[in-house]
């Protein structure tokens, strides 16, 4: 299934996008627990995350830093962080690029089971309208007043992200400076934010509370 032309003219093809499912994180907030194993609707969540996004994409890969014999009987290869301590999401998306076998790379976290079906159609429509080497999700969620009064913009979704496979060295550089924001990285590159009216597609289960409130 092809999408869209890239700045050389050429077609983004489905098979041409490798899929990243994140679920390398402590839990924190969920007492520590392995959050992709949690069960949502009698499956792990990160099976949910495999299943919304296997039609986007071609290849699947998932992130993971503990129980990987688990994750990898939901089906796809398991790559940790090749990093130490826990570097979030970034470490994540280092270890898919690692890996990646072609030209783009595709993420979304393990924790939002109803993510937008055409997520990455979309990212990958954006990426190649602005030429750009990066498209992050952003929603009309408003993260609430800055220090001044004034509301703020769109709230950015840097977890759900097209990135191209030749920023490794970039994404490797930011992290050995001790960068560990997303978003800072995303926005070093040449990024197009590609907004998203349906801000409760992106609800995700932080704590086990959120969990057991996630819609269907």
């Amino acid at each position: 299934m092809a999408w869209s032309e890239d700045a050389a003219g050429d077609m983004i093809a489905r098979q041409h996008i490798t899929g990243l499912v994140l679920a390398g994180g402590r839990g924190s907030r969920m007492g520590g627990a392995d959050k992709g194993l949690q069960i949502y609707q009698g499956q792990p969540l990160a099976l949910h995350a495999l299943a919304r996004l296997r039609p986007q994409v071609g290849p699947l890969m998932i992130n993971a830093n503990r129980n990987l014999a688990a994750y990898a009987a939901l089906g796809a290869p398991v790559w940790p962080d090749p990093l130490p301590d826990f570097p979030g999401p970034l470490g994540g998306l280092l270890a898919g690029l690692q890996h990646c076998e072609t030209p783009y790379l595709a993420t979304v976290p393990c924790d939002t089971p109803r993510f937008p079906a055409d997520l990455v159609e979309r990212l990958a429509h954006g990426l190649v309208q602005a030429q750009a080497d990066v498209a992050m999700a952003v929603t009309r969620e408003i993260a609430g007043p800055t220090p001044g009064g004034a509301a703020e913009g769109p709230r950015a979704q840097p977890v759900f992200a097209l990135v191209r496979a030749d920023r490794l060295n970039s994404l490797l550089a930011c992290l050995q400076s001790g960068e560990r924001r997303a978003a800072v990285w995303m926005r070093q590159q040449r990024c197009v934010e590609v907004l998203f009216g349906d801000s409760a597609a992106f609800t995700n289960a932080n704590t086990l509370a959120d969990l057991q409130a996630l819609r269907p």
